[in-house]
């Protein structure tokens, strides 16, 4: 049952990816700042101005390698032109309703027997001896004729 579940939520999960188109936007957060919706520059010059850190950053490596402020300087630039690439990402989601619900079942369904399979798991007892294997009844009457044993061979 686990398995069946986890072919449900997987099968729900790539169909939710594949319907998922991803594109890039006119701006990303720090080109947006200064860019012309604001009434700043234009969004080419925006963006050049993100690489400004990382040129500087460099630069000063070059001239000297021992300064932390060029090493700070370089990494911040990186840091900020990894986030204007990632801000402007754009996902954009073209499907029908009645297929992203089909999605959502199939992927709710999954997990809940995975979770189910679990559940189902008969508790692990460890097996102190061979008896706590059988049904109490059974070790009650071993115990007994054992005890009559014990009692005949001590007379």
């Amino acid at each position: 049952m686990f398995f069946v579940g986890m072919l449900l939520a997987i099968a729900g999960v790539y169909l939710f990816f594949d319907s998922v188109r991803v594109s890039t936007g006119h701006s990303g957060l720090l080109s947006g700042m200064l860019g012309a919706r604001r009434g700043g520059m234009m969004e080419t010059t925006s963006m050049g101005i993100v690489f400004v850190p990382f040129f500087l950053g460099v630069f000063s490596l070059f001239v000297d390698a021992t300064r932390k402020w060029a090493w700070l300087l370089t990494y911040v630039g990186i840091a900020l032109l990894g986030i204007e690439v990632i801000s402007r990402v754009r996902f954009i989601m073209d499907t029908k309703l009645t297929h992203l619900l089909g999605m959502l079942v199939l992927f709710a369904a999954g997990c809940a027997l995975m979770f189910r399979s679990y559940r189902e798991l008969p508790p692990i007892i460890p097996n102190l001896d061979e008896d706590q294997s059988r049904p109490p009844e059974e070790r009650d009457r071993r115990h007994a004729d054992s005890r009559e044993t014990d009692s005949v061979d001590k007379r």
